[in-house]
């Protein structure tokens, strides 16, 4: 049974990052296996992670939805589609990652969209642990990857304006009716501590504060893996608390 971890929040909050050290510290538990998805276009969870992507699921999509008379004679266009989103995973070391991308064609997706989902939940199924980065609309969450999570991680920083989306994040949940057993709200690179009305205002439960912190900002900086990470870095020790209270 997969233990999944959707990982949201406005840009520029430090989301991907957090998500990418997540991935690290499960890795280093030897706790199971471990699928990371790349669900936000704008991410750099690749990057993060020390591996590079080949083919995106959405460029996938692209290129069956405007030739599906091109599938192979003997396979049909469901299997034909779950293996071009198989060959699409990166095996990296403790860890594989699926990134979603999003397609940009003109062709019809209401078939491919229908497959994906069964495709990404049977996925999802084979693993011990499934960490989505998603964009803050939660659009793969609601609509292709999985309606379900077993938490949901709102990353925010101190600012009026990113607990603010970290509340209608979760609002959006609600609305969407996905089903989520625990919400959470993260606040990252802290100087100062967050206003405690803002935060309760979010109606997530506030698992801690992650400083702000140098050697984070230079493998941002630098475009570097959190692999690079001294073990002693204390962001990396704060993230193991709230590891262990999502698990």
């Amino acid at each position: 049974m997969s233990y999944v971890i959707a990982i949201a929040g406005k840009g520029g909050t430090g989301k991907s990052t957090i998500t990418a050290m997540l991935i690290r510290l499960l890795k280093e538990t030897r706790a199971g296996s471990i699928l990371a998805v790349d669900a936000d276009p704008n991410s750099n969870l690749a990057e993060l992670l020390g591996v590079k992507t080949r083919e995106t699921v959405g460029e996938i999509l692209d290129r069956v939805a405007s030739s599906l008379d091109k599938v192979p004679s003997g396979m049909s266009k469901d299997r034909y589609i779950e293996f071009e989103v198989g060959t699409s995973l990166v095996e990296g070391d403790g860890f594989d990652l699926l990134t979603m991308g999003r397609p940009e064609g003109p062709g019809c997706y209401c078939y491919v969209n229908n497959v994906l989902r069964n495709i990404t939940e049977k996925l999802i199924a084979g693993y011990d642990y499934v960490l989505i980065d998603n964009e803050a609309g939660l659009e793969h969450l609601s609509r292709r990857t999985t309606r379900k999570a077993d938490a949901l991680l709102v990353v925010s920083d101190t600012s009026a304006a990113g607990l603010r989306a970290a509340k209608r994040i979760n609002s959006l949940v609600k609305e969407l009716k996905i089903d989520v057993k625990k919400r959470f709200l993260l606040v990252n690179r802290v100087v100062h501590a967050p206003d405690d009305l803002l935060l309760k205002d979010t109606e997530l439960g506030h698992l801690g504060n992650i400083i702000q912190d140098e050697s984070i900002l230079q493998i941002s900086l630098k475009g570097g893996a959190v692999f690079l990470l001294e073990e002693k870095t204390e962001s990396l020790a704060g993230l193991r608390d709230v590891l262990g209270k999502i698990l």
